[in-house]
């Protein structure tokens, strides 16, 4: 079954290489906390037409799907489909999960070889397992980091607040067995890349063909102003480490001319990232 053209966006990078973008569902974030320690008189004015009555942010979950000759990758699985309606109802959960998104995008998720994750929080490994328990990928590795399993099971109550223990344990040890170390080649054309920062693990995912490569940075670049490697939410693990590690990569990305995708901008989450100075910004291409 192909990627049809029921996705949110869509490009080819040569060589047989395809990605395409699809946002499944949505949640919300007190606006704040997305923030952190910016002053709002710098950051109401970016989000003025889009703040809730509550004073949150809704906020896209953007997936990757990968297409390349040597197999498929899924980056990303949103909060899937194991909530119960009050802890949907918290966090403000909405629209299609994962694996129903997938199908109407003409992807079956029975062929993805493998699924890698920018790290563990709830928004982004909870759909590993379908509604009914069962591997929502059968056949796929899971690709986190190793040592991002360390921070999620572990017992500091400010790391383990982001994190779902009782279901990621029950991916344990798929997970582990099927975690990288550091940077690895996933299959030809798709590396995973250990960052840190918003997570103790936390992974960029890199697709390259010969016509271009496209970069997702997980919850290092959220939305648009997350360009700015100083500005870092209130919910980064490590931000010293986010700060330090945005302004190299993104520096990379901007010199070779990557394709950017928001992990969760909800309207123009595909760009570019530009030198500004001694920063960067994003700019939307479609």
């Amino acid at each position: 079954m192909a990627i049809n053209e029921r996705v949110d966006w869509r490009t080819e990078l040569g060589g047989g290489v395809r990605v395409a973008l699809i946002q499944a569902g949505t949640f919300t974030s007190d606006a704040g906390t997305v923030f952190g320690p910016v002053p709002r008189v710098l950051w109401e004015r970016l989000v003025a037409d889009e703040l809730n009555p509550d004073a949150t942010l809704t906020q896209a979950l953007n997936c990757l799907l990968v297409e390349t000759p040597a197999g498929r990758v899924l980056v990303e699985t949103g909060v899937g489909e194991r909530f119960d309606e009050k802890r949907s109802a918290q966090r403000g959960v909405s629209g299609p999960a994962i694996l129903p998104a997938l199908r109407q995008a003409g992807f079956d998720p029975g062929t993805v070889d493998a699924v890698a994750v920018s790290h563990l929080h709830w928004d982004h490994a909870g759909g590993i397992l379908a509604a009914d328990g069962a591997p929502a990928f059968p056949r796929a590795r899971f690709v986190a980091q190793r040592v991002e399993w360390s921070f999620a099971l572990g017992d500091n109550p400010r790391l383990v607040a982001s994190y779902e223990q009782e279901e990621l344990r029950l991916v344990e040890a798929m997970g582990l067995a099927g975690a990288a170390d550091g940077q690895e080649e996933l299959i030809p054309g798709v590396e995973v890349i250990r960052t840190g920062g918003h997570s103790g693990g936390h992974q960029a995912i890199v697709v390259h063909g010969p016509g271009g490569t496209v970069g997702f940075f997980g919850d290092l670049c959220m939305r648009p102003w997350s360009a700015n490697p100083r500005w870092v939410p209130s919910f980064d693990d490590f931000p010293l480490t986010s700060v330090e590690v945005k302004a190299s990569l993104f520096r990379r990305a901007a010199e070779e001319g990557w394709t950017v995708v928001l992990s969760h901008e909800p309207r123009r989450p595909v760009g570019r990232l530009l030198a500004d100075r001694d920063r960067f910004r994003f700019e939307p291409i479609v």
